[in-house]
């Protein structure tokens, strides 16, 4: 387990990032726009950095064959949970009930 902060190379201490990754099976893309926009303006509010959103994928290893990944990098772990707890978000999440299927996870990192 990664601690709350990390000493980089340089001698600095930084604080560990956290980082939000999502699987996301479309099923409606039209009322799935409206999803983004409305998720785009919670990532704004919140201080996210999209690493990627959607884009080409391929099966490497094991079953998994994702159709649409989301990995969002936040300041922190905290941070990332309060982004998805947040009223912001949480009004992108209710149009994206009928638009599409997500499993998510959030995740400690550098």
């Amino acid at each position: 387990m990664l601690p709350s902060s990390f000493v980089a190379a340089s001698g600095e201490r930084h604080m560990a990032a956290g980082y939000i990754l999502a699987y996301v099976d479309v099923t409606d893309p039209v009322q799935y726009e409206q999803y983004k926009v409305l998720s785009t303006k919670a990532m704004q509010v919140h201080g996210a950095e999209p690493l990627v959103r959607g884009g080409k994928t391929e099966q490497l290893e094991g079953e998994w064959n994702p159709t649409r990944i989301v990995v969002l990098k936040f300041p922190s772990y905290d941070a990332a949970k309060a982004f998805h707890d947040s009223e912001e978000y949480r009004a992108a999440r209710e149009a994206r009930v009928k638009a599409a299927k997500m499993n998510m996870i959030v995740v400690e990192g550098i």
